[in-house]
Parts: structure tokens; sequence; C-alpha cells
């Protein structure tokens, strides 16, 4: 009979060992949902990954504020002019640190005065200033970028590609950033709105399409490494109603469309005489059926015009869209091709939804 050496951990190994697994839980991020998720937990795994806008560039000063992510409650500072994301939540007693403040580069816990740095750790306890600082005494730090005058963050650690938005760092074109719009809706119903082509006669009438003019002409749609892609020529306007004059007779407006998965699109629009203007439908979900909408915007004409006007507009036009996405049911985005029936216009949602898919979120999906 042969026997299998084992080794027996005394006391003090085993001390060593639970303290170093208790180190390495608490510096890796938590990347499973909160208890209160509203997404099924493969699907949020899923959607975690990705890079989402929280908040404006302008929002953030040295007050922490409270921001919400996937159902994740984040608080989001600048330290020492560096921004900084984490759970919202001192890992003493679990009171929300976005009721709290900075100084001297930590955040500070209204509680009980505990300190916590940019990267996380407890750098002071008041009541014990020359006492043990725990490493369990350590908040969940997440990645953030600050792009397009927006800060973004992932949850899952920011391993997956940034969304692109080059017209925003080019010198030719105006940077204009309307707020948010708070959506009672799923981010992938709002995703699918922004990119259909279908709707204009009908829901935005009375901001610039026409209803007499509901023809959608044949169009390509096509899967792309990060997601989807379109070209739309048409005659329908992208001028406001009181401005359509500007536009030649039968103008042909070329739209193109660029979704980034999951929930980040762009559409670049062709005016006459070389104008050009794109936008960048980011939607941020809040939950599984609640969306902040971010849309930063560029053009490269009317430079000079005022920018409330284009504020007013954009407001208009998303909440046209916002009325009829709130109402859809079912509320989440189906995969399965089985659940809803579908016409010709449906070319890019068609390849959105089979792109979503792909990234092996659930048939019943709910996000």
């Amino acid at each position: 009979m042969s026997y299998v050496p084992i080794s027996i951990a005394t006391g003090s190994q085993y001390q060593q060992r639970q303290q170093a697994q208790q180190r390495e839980q608490h510096s890796a991020p938590d990347i499973s949902p909160p208890r209160d998720s509203t997404f099924h937990p493969e699907d949020w795994k899923i959607l975690s990954k990705f890079w989402y806008p929280v908040a404006f560039s302008s929002d953030l000063t040295d007050k922490p504020i409270a921001v919400r992510l996937l159902d994740e409650r984040l608080v989001a500072y600048r330290a020492e002019g560096r921004v900084v994301i984490a759970k919202d939540m001192c890992a003493h007693r679990g009171v929300p640190l976005s009721l709290g403040w900075v100084e001297g580069g930590n955040i500070v816990c209204p509680y009980h005065g505990l300190r916590y740095g940019p990267d996380g750790k407890c750098r002071h306890i008041p009541s014990q200033p020359d006492g043990h600082i725990s490493e369990r005494l350590k908040i969940c730090m997440y990645p953030a970028q600050e792009r397009y005058g927006l800060i973004w963050t992932s949850l899952g650690g920011g391993h997956e590609a940034f969304p692109e938005f080059p017209a925003w760092d080019d010198p030719a074109f105006q940077q204009i950033l309307p707020p948010s719009i708070d959506i009672a809706a799923s981010a992938g119903r709002q995703v699918e709105g922004f990119i259909d082509v279908a709707h204009f006669a009908w829901i935005h009438e009375a901001t610039f399409a026409d209803r007499n003019n509901p023809f959608v002409p044949q169009y390509a749609a096509e899967r792309t490494e990060r997601g989807m892609h379109a070209e739309y020529i048409s005659t329908v306007s992208n001028f406001p109603k009181r401005m359509q004059h500007r536009a030649p007779l039968d103008y042909q407006w070329r739209r193109v469309f660029n979704i980034e998965l999951p929930f980040t699109a762009s559409l670049t629009v062709d005016f006459p005489e070389g104008g050009v203007l794109s936008i960048l439908n980011a939607a941020s979900p809040v939950s599984a059926r609640s969306t902040r909408l971010f849309v930063p915007i560029t053009r490269n004409f009317d430079k000079d015009q005022p920018l409330q006007e284009v504020y007013d507009f954009n407001r208009q036009i998303f909440e046209e869209d916002r009325a009829i996405v709130e109402t859809q049911r079912p509320d989440d985005l189906p995969l399965d091709r089985g659940v809803e029936a579908h016409i010709l216009a449906d070319r890019s949602s068609g390849a959105y939804r089979r792109a979503m898919s792909l990234l092996g979120l659930g048939s019943a999906y709910s996000g």
C-alpha cells in the first residue's frame, strides 16, 4: 500500500493563508452583481466588462457625488486632480461615502472620520491615530476615464475597448454637451430606437421629419468586430423644421450609424455644403429598466450660433423617443428573433440584436 504525502498546516500557517486570501479578496475589484441587481447574474457579468459614462466632467469636483451603474451604487470625486470612482460604501460600517468629503486627497467617511486614499486603502482612523489599520479597511475601486466631457467607468476592470468618438478631439469641430436625459426603459431598447430609421416620419414629425415621406430606401447594415455599422441615404432632412429651407431640394442625406457594444452608438450626418454633424448616443444602464443618456455632439458648421437652440432641439428629439421607448413591451430587448415580428427597415436593429447575442447575453435578456 502506498501513501500520498499531505501537508498539514500549523495554526500559524493556516492563519497566514487566511490572511493572504483576505488580502487578495480585498485588493481585487468586486465583479459580482449587487444583492438588489435587476439583471440576470450572467448578463450582469458580461455587461460589467464594458465602459459607461456616469457623470459630466463639469459635475466632478472635490465634493463626492453619488452615481449608479448596473444597480451598483458608486461614489465619484476628484482627489488632487485625479478622477476616482469607488463603491459608495465605507468598509467600516457601510455608510455611503458620497455623504462625506475630500480632504488632502482622501475621501472622509462622515460617520467615524475614516479616510481612504485614491488607491482605496484606509489612511487614517481618528479614534486610533497610532493604531494598526487592518488591510480589510479598503474600499472597492473602479477604473475611470475622462473623455468627451464625461466621466466613464467599468465595473469589470475596464479591459474592453473604449468607445470611439474621434470628432470630439478634432479642432475643426465644435464640442456641444447637452444635459443628460433619464429614461424609464432598458438601455438596449433606447439604443435600438436611436438606430431605427423607419420611425422618423411618425415620431419626429414635429422636429425634423415629414409624415408624408415615410419611405425607407434599402440600406445595408453589417456586424463589425465591436458592434454594427449601417449607412442610410434618404431625402429626410436633418435640419429643424424652421431651417429646412437651407437644404437643396431633393438633397440626399447620408447618415452613418455605428454601434460599439453594448450601449454606445454614434450617428454622423452629412449636411449640405460640407457640413458634418456627429452624435454620440451613450446609454448608461442605471438598472435593467432605467437608463441615463449622455449625448455629446460635434459639428463643423454654425459654430457661431447660440448653443441653447441645439440643446432645445436635441432635448425635443430625445423626449419624443423617450415617450415611445418607455411604453415598449416587453421591457427587455428581445434577442430571440421569434419574440417580435420584423420588417425590411429593421436591418440595423437586426444586426444589433445579433451582435448582442454573440456577447453571450441570454435570449430573454433583461437590459
